[in-house]
């Protein structure tokens, strides 16, 4: 597969900046007779098993909740997070690279996992990734003006 050079990786510093900017709130997720709150920006991807959703983050933990992925969907930053898949969301935060073949499309993300872009989903997703990545843009550059 072939990697798309647009996409810059974020490191671990812009990445915290750039959520406080965006001023993304915290999830509030189901335990055993309680909620607790987790940083929406520590979340890497969401992954569906059935009436389940297991959340990554970023220190490499999971999480497993008996929350859908449809659910847990609504409960996220719209254009942060993309489903890429009907069993995948990505946080769009930790996006590494695009990679196409012949006939698919590739995620990587910066914690190294490599996700399948649906088909279907692949022209969405690859729109949502380029209005985020302008998004990113408008919000640098005023900064770099300032600095020099």
């Amino acid at each position: 597969m072939k990697p798309l050079s647009s996409v810059t990786p974020l490191t671990g510093v812009r990445r915290e900046s750039i959520a406080r900017a965006l001023d993304m709130t915290d999830l509030v997720l189901p335990f055993w007779g309680y909620r607790k709150r987790m940083p929406m920006h520590h979340v890497v991807r969401l992954e569906g098993e059935g009436n389940y959703t297991i959340l990554h983050f970023s220190d490499g933990t999971q999480l497993m909740i008996s929350l859908t992925l449809k659910t847990m969907a609504r409960r996220l930053s719209p254009g942060i997070f993309a489903r890429s898949h009907k069993k995948n969301i990505i946080n769009l935060l930790y996006l590494n690279g695009l990679h196409f073949g012949r006939q698919s499309l590739a995620v990587s993300l910066t914690n190294g996992d490599r996700v399948d872009v649906s088909r279907r989903k692949a022209s969405d997703f690859v729109r949502e990734v380029n209005g985020f990545q302008q998004q990113l843009d408008e919000m640098v550059t005023p900064l770099i003006k300032a600095s020099a």
